[in-house]
């Protein structure tokens, strides 16, 4: 007597799968179970609603099974599917840099308000490239310039800048060291910020995946920005801007170190959509 191979359609998938992940703590399971099938068949969620009844081939289910394993252990949704939207841009992402965040289009939005008029701009940090090229698309007057210290980061920035259609220009080396006697109008950084001690309680998905150098901001979180707001005066053009990214409770801290370093002309504090101040920003006087 044969048995009848069990038969795994869409529908009996996505309800196995939802009961997997909320098992393992992964918030939105479903919806996630949602994103990783239409990756693995080639469907849009549409789609997927469309063919509840499909049954997957072995193929398709070996694929899929390889995610939800990976998801299974807190690897990030996006690193399994290989992108992130970012100001309705799409960017590929991989564990070489940090899976670009709503909150920064913050930071990018400040920079294109205060940037019209700006003939160059240096992005450090630039990790996906997400700002960089968000602002190169934004502000096609401008020469963009962009540094990080990672090799691979910089591969996968120069490949979402191609993808993107942008063009940005990409240097290796830390903070402004690849740029000696150069002057800008805007300097723009989403630096490392998360305190050493709270390092430990951040999720499972960014402490166990992504890259911690791009996360350790030292004792207080605010080493990289003492070392660019010290050093910013002399890669900036009179009058030039300086915009920060910052951490939850950090925005005061950052603004005194833009008054001590000599952003006094103009400074300004933005809000993300949670309501926490997340962009700072000094203009050096003119």
């Amino acid at each position: 007597m044969t048995t009848t191979p069990e038969k795994w359609d869409v529908l009996k998938v996505l309800n196995w799968t939802k009961g997997y992940l909320a098992e393992k703590g992964v918030e939105n399971p479903r919806l996630e179970a949602e994103w990783m099938l239409c990756e693995a068949l080639s469907l849009d969620r549409v789609g997927l609603y469309l063919n509840f009844d499909k049954p997957l081939s072995d193929a398709e289910l070996a694929a899929y099974r390889t995610m939800v394993a990976r998801r299974g252990k807190r690897e990030p949704l996006q690193y399994i599917l290989g992108t992130q939207e970012f100001m309705g841009l799409e960017f590929h992402v991989t564990p070489a840099v940090l899976i670009p965040r709503h909150d920064t289009e913050v930071l990018v939005t400040e920079a294109a308000k205060r940037g019209a008029a700006a003939k160059s701009i240096l992005d450090i940090g630039t990790g996906s490239g997400c700002v960089a090229i968000s602002l190169a698309k934004e502000l096609p007057q401008a020469e963009v310039c962009s540094v990080d210290i990672s090799g691979d980061a910089l591969e996968v920035a120069r490949g979402n800048a191609e993808r993107n259609g942008a063009t940005v220009h990409f240097f290796q080396g830390s903070l402004f060291e690849p740029f000696a006697g150069r002057h800008f109008d805007m300097v723009v950084s989403n630096p490392p910020y998360i305190p050493n001690s709270e390092l430990a309680t951040l999720q499972a998905e960014v402490r166990g995946f992504e890259p911690m150098g791009a996360l350790d901001g030292g004792a207080d979180g605010l080493d990289f920005y003492r070392r660019i707001v010290g050093d910013a005066p002399g890669y900036l053009n009179p009058g030039g801007w300086l915009i920060f990214e910052v951490g939850a409770g950090q925005a005061p801290q950052v603004l005194r170190l833009l008054k001590g370093g000599g952003f006094v002309e103009e400074t300004f504090t933005q809000t993300d959509p949670a309501g926490i101040e997340r962009v700072v920003g000094g203009r050096l006087a003119a």
